[in-house]
């Protein structure tokens, strides 16, 4: 075991990146004991990328670090600094998204801990960030004001004794039932899963509106009760004055637990959604708007739902199992809580590795969800957050037009860039395919049998009044597709090809009745700096 003392003078220690390379074990030792390690692929010599690891709780200390298995000279290599090295084209990569939340450095999964308060969005998230593929668990914490420009603050929950940092969720303590309370703002607290021997649920919390955290020193608060027990999603129950957990047990089962203070928990009921497992969600929604006729959902990792009712202490269904987003690359979503507006606005986890980046995987962009009375019933519908509009540049859109097989639109969308919002609501006519060609993606709906099929996912998509709806959010490495008003998403993690900018739309069988195709190009939104210089088109004429 090779070793390296040193006073801790700044913020980063930074770390060389090669992926494939033997996993070794990094521990951080003060006066001779264990306080933090992680495994990371380090370089012996030329790096992949840099990482870092955040010195803050170390500063001014004598910190000894030992690795297995490297030489001197790769632990020379490991030097601080207070900006992290290797970032000069930070947010410029070749496939960052330009508009879905990513992480700086590393891996990336599921959305932890949504909750708004004060004005700001939180979005903690399943983060290694030492490497390209899962591991370390730990939870990172980014803010947004418009859940559109992310600001990425680091890594908030480290592993520790009771194991390391699975998914959970975050709630506003607005009556303090905790006691964590100290000074004017009310306690937020995040309830998350400790996957150690056994798994726990457990308790951090803040004092100041989301700026520092602390974990409850009497955690953890519900122990082992079976399995991998994990994923807490944690609301507040007004009728019942409790706070309720829906939490995944085993095998497809899920349970509801309730609790007064979010320190004693009891089992409520049994949940079953189907072939679901991990990352429930669970809240109320109103139906076609009306706040009289509201259902619940339970949800689950993989996009199965059920609708029903609840009274505080039992959940019962009302509807068969349900999927959404079904085929697609989406998973683990979750709702944020505390919206100021009541809207329910849920992220996923959208899959997809990103090649010789360093970071991986990457966040759908945020809808809000809604439930909507269809011939089938009533089913859950999500579209993207309006806030998208901040993002708007050139815009172009044709009205009252029709396409007779052959024609095409390619020659008027050629070049319009690697990002965009696009729009098309369409009188089928008599054609019996109607094609979007998006940089080289074909998404093809086949009007007989009303199914979409884009990267080999095909989904059921009805016609809303005998119109083609679909909606399509385009990114570097993403393509989310939304028809029949939000009925339908197909979130695809993809990469086009690099010199494919076209994007064509064109009908075969039979010529269209009129149609509406419109569509905006994206301006980054990790460039604060950049402003509109667009050709705006107002609500009349583009109709999102």
């Amino acid at each position: 075991m090779a070793e390296k003392t040193f006073l801790v003078e700044n913020r980063y220690l930074n770390l060389p990146v090669k992926n494939g390379a033997e996993k070794r074990v990094v521990r951080f030792m003060l006066d001779g004991a264990e306080v933090y390690r992680f495994d990371i692929e380090l370089a012996a010599a030329e790096a992949d990328f840099w990482v870092y690891a955040d010195l803050t709780p170390f500063q001014n200390s004598q910190l000894t670090l030992a690795v297995d298995g490297v030489s001197a000279e790769v632990l020379a290599a490991l030097v601080q600094s207070d900006t992290p090295l290797g970032m000069d084209d930070l947010y410029c990569e070749k496939y960052r998204p330009q508009f879905h939340f990513t992480s700086r450095r590393g891996w990336l999964n599921d959305p932890n801990g949504l909750v708004f308060y004060n004005g700001v969005y939180h979005l903690f998230y399943q983060h290694n960030p030492y490497g390209w593929s899962w591991g370390n668990m730990h939870w990172g914490h980014a803010i947004s004001g418009d859940l559109v420009h992310w600001e990425e603050l680091g890594d908030v929950f480290y592993p520790d004794h009771l194991g390391v940092m699975f998914s959970g969720s975050a709630v506003v303590d607005w009556q303090n039932t905790t006691g964590f309370q100290d000074g004017d703002d009310p306690p937020l607290v995040c309830i998350y899963t400790a996957a150690g021997k056994p798994f726990t649920q457990c308790l951090a919390y803040s004092t100041d509106g989301g700026e520092t955290w602390v974990k409850y020193a009497g955690n953890p608060v519900l122990g082992h009760i079976t399995g991998e027990n994990r994923d807490p999603k944690v609301i507040w129950h007004a009728p019942s004055r409790q706070w309720v957990m829906a939490l995944y047990l085993v095998d497809n089962a899920y349970a509801l637990f309730g609790s007064p203070d979010l320190k004693t928990w009891r089992k409520l009921c049994d949940v079953y959604i189907g072939d679901a497992i991990e990352c429930p969600d669970f809240f109320e929604l109103p139906v076609d708007d009306d706040p009289a006729n509201t259902r619940w959902v339970f949800w689950g990792a993989n996009g199965n739902y059920v609708l029903g009712s609840f009274d505080g202490a039992t959940f019962t269904p009302e509807s068969k199992v349900l999927h959404y987003a079904r085929g697609g690359d989406s998973y683990a979503a979750q709702t944020w809580s505390d919206t100021p507006d009541g809207r329910r606005i849920q992220i996923a986890w959208l899959r997809v590795n990103l090649p010789g980046m360093p970071f991986n995987q990457m966040m759908t962009f945020p809808c809000e969800l809604t439930l909507r009375t269809t011939p089938e019933g009533i089913r859950l519908c999500s579209w993207p957050v309006q806030e998208i509009a901040s993002l708007y540049d050139w815009g172009v859109h044709w009205a009252d037009e029709t396409l007779a097989p052959g024609e095409t639109l390619q020659d008027d969308i050629i070049g319009w860039g690697d990002r965009f919002d696009a729009y098309a609501e369409v009188d089928p006519g008599a054609a019996t395919t109607l094609n979007f060609v998006l940089r080289g993606v074909p998404v093809t709906y086949d009007v007989a049998q009303e199914t979409l099929t884009c990267a080999g996912r095909t989904v059921l998509m009805p016609l809303v009044d005998g119109l083609f709806c679909l909606r399509i959010l385009q990114d570097r490495a993403a393509l989310e597709i939304f028809g029949a008003d939000g009925l339908v998403a197909l979130p695809l993690g993809l990469i086009p090809p690099d010199d494919d900018l076209t994007l064509r739309f064109y009908a075969e069988g039979g010529p269209t009745g009129e149609f509406l195709v419109g569509m905006h190009t994206l301006l980054s939104a990790w460039a604060g700096d950049e402003q509109a210089d667009a050709e705006w088109l107002d609500d009349d004429t583009f109709p999102f």
